[in-house]
């Protein structure tokens, strides 16, 4: 199963059931059987508060990921929308593009790949333009 829920922050213009076969086909390129993920989208105070209280981590952040996995991929993804709009804008890229990137961030980590050193920063981001890379081509497709 594959849920979008908002929490203290605005209701986002996409199509869940796109989204949805998105998020699969990202799993599938990994060869991971796809279970329940849910996608939650929230403001930098709701993440905040989730941060300290979960990681103890003070610092704002536009992804949280809870990994439930077991035989299949399931878990949590915490989005800031507000770190998404600022990220794109920093990166200079669209809003859409950034959210791409962060679910796709989270969705990696869910399937074990990790951000913390040099080495890993460069396959996760190899990675995540794999996956951006499927939404280009699924749009594209009539």
């Amino acid at each position: 199963m594959f849920e979008i829920f908002y929490e203290d922050t605005k209701v986002l213009d996409f199509d869940p059931e796109f989204f949805r076969l998105w998020v699969v086909k990202i799993l599938e390129s990994e060869s991971k059987t796809p279970g329940d993920i849910t996608v939650v989208f929230t403001s930098d105070a709701y993440l905040l508060n989730m941060n300290i209280e979960h990681l103890n981590h003070d610092y704002y952040t536009d992804i949280i990921t809870f990994d439930y996995s077991t035989d299949v991929i399931s878990g949590d993804l915490f989005i800031s929308i507000d770190r998404v709009e600022e990220n794109a804008t920093l990166n200079n890229v669209s809003f859409l593009e950034e959210i791409y990137r962060v679910v796709a961030h989270g969705c990696l980590h869910l399937c074990g790949y990790k951000d913390k050193e040099p080495g890993d920063v460069v396959i996760m981001r190899e990675k995540e333009d794999f996956a951006i890379s499927l939404v280009v081509s699924r749009e594209t497709k009539n």
